[in-house]
């Protein structure tokens, strides 16, 4: 039950995601969602990646060690561009 709760708050999650990169293109200190949206989609497959292990259906250590790797340099990224958007911006 708390994995496909899990997958349902991902996928909320991800539609505000897009919601944010709609508004990212107007506005120029918001660069770092488009990035975000990225992350939020490798957060959704990781989810969908576990709840697959928990129920037995599909398993891949490779798989979901490579996806939480490539996710947490996304997310890096998307943090210095913040900060370097915020800097530039005083």
């Amino acid at each position: 039950m708390l994995k496909i709760a899990n997958l349902i708050l991902s996928f909320v999650a991800g539609f505000i995601a897009l919601s944010f990169f709609k508004e990212s293109h107007e506005r120029r200190g918001l660069r770092a969602w488009k990035v975000m949206v990225i992350v939020l989609f490798l957060f959704v497959v990781q989810q969908v990646l576990g709840a697959l292990r928990a129920f037995g259906i599909y398993t891949s250590p490779f798989l979901t060690h490579v996806n939480v790797s490539v996710l947490l340099l996304f997310f890096i990224y998307a943090l210095s561009l913040q900060i370097y958007t915020s800097l530039v911006d005083r």
